[in-house]
């Protein structure tokens, strides 16, 4: 028979119970938690009494000293962490900034772009406008065109040269005329350009007549263009004595070429005698600044087909 050799069993003996819990965790956040309630009661304790005291409040000495040594210090942080914080907004500004300068840089480009070519705008409406005028007063269209060359062209030494040629309706020996009067004549054209000889040319003559008394003479260039601009008006009549002011016009060519009638070609500036000739002669002062030309009209009779300027219906 076999002898059981292990110790006889035992009942565990009962846990004590104790205040202590299980939870390490649980029993360190009580502390903290006591800790809480604690500074409530008392900053409740203490809004109490500061309230009972009004304003001899037993808190407020208390009260004005952490002031005194807080505040400096809350300001100094402040003065130190304010640019950290504003950074972000300061660098977003900088930016919004910088586009709104830019922005207002090329607007004022702009602006002064406008305003330099304003000058150059009014004037080349008021050129137009003129030459609506004056072709009402003459009796002709226009094919408007600008300078685009000035100087010496084949023989002459007083040309210009139109951005308007044969394919506008140009041809030769038709009259150019700017807002003022009489610019000269048209001597050569290819497709797209003409050739204008001046009437301040040495190698001009148009027929003139004076407005007020219809005497008829000749006007011929003087000089060379940007030298000498003046022009000479010899009377038929050599016994007649121009006046200062008076306007010379063209009397015309047979068929209108190369001069048509009625164009201002200047105004009596000086008068003189001849003796040679025994006549009296007139400077005439040019209606038109040769030295200026820019949009100018070659007469071209009515019905033209292309562009053509002629004067304004009311």
């Amino acid at each position: 028979m076999a002898i059981d050799t292990r110790p006889p069993a035992t009942k565990p003996s009962p846990v004590r119970r104790t205040g202590t819990s299980r939870d390490p965790e649980r029993d360190a956040g009580r502390p903290a938690r006591s800790l809480v309630v604690a500074l409530v009661l008392a900053s409740a304790a203490l809004m109490v009494v500061d309230k009972a005291g009004g304003d001899s409040s037993p808190v407020d000495p208390v009260r004005r000293v952490v002031g005194e040594v807080v505040g400096p210090v809350q300001a100094g942080v402040s003065t130190v962490v304010r640019p950290l914080v504003d950074l972000p907004g300061a660098l977003r500004s900088n930016g919004s900034l910088r586009d709104d300068v830019g922005r207002l840089e090329a607007e004022n480009a702009e602006l002064r772009n406008q305003l330099g070519k304003a000058g150059y705008d009014d004037q080349r409406l008021a050129d137009l406008e003129g030459l609506r005028a004056l072709s009402g007063d003459i009796g002709y269209a226009l094919v408007p065109a600008r300078v685009i060359a000035i100087g010496p062209a084949q023989s002459f030494s007083s040309t210009v040269t139109l951005d308007a040629g044969s394919d506008a309706g140009l041809r030769s020996d038709m009259t150019v005329v700017a807002a003022e009067g009489l610019v000269g004549r048209i001597t050569s054209v290819t497709a797209h350009t003409a050739t204008v000889l001046l009437i301040v040319d040495d190698t001009s003559s148009v027929g003139g007549r004076i407005g007020e008394n219809m005497e008829l003479g000749f006007v011929r260039g003087h000089g060379t263009l940007g030298t000498d601009d003046r022009l000479e008006m010899e009377l038929a009549d050599r016994n007649l004595v121009p006046k200062l002011g008076q306007q010379v016009l063209t009397w015309g060519s047979e068929g209108g070429s190369p001069y048509v009638a009625g164009v201002p070609i200047g105004t009596v500036g000086k008068v003189y005698e001849s003796l040679r000739e025994t006549s009296y002669r007139a400077v005439i002062t040019p209606a038109v600044d040769f030295t200026a030309l820019d949009l100018v009209g070659v007469v071209v009779p009515y019905g033209t087909k292309g562009r053509v300027i002629e004067e304004a219906t009311p």
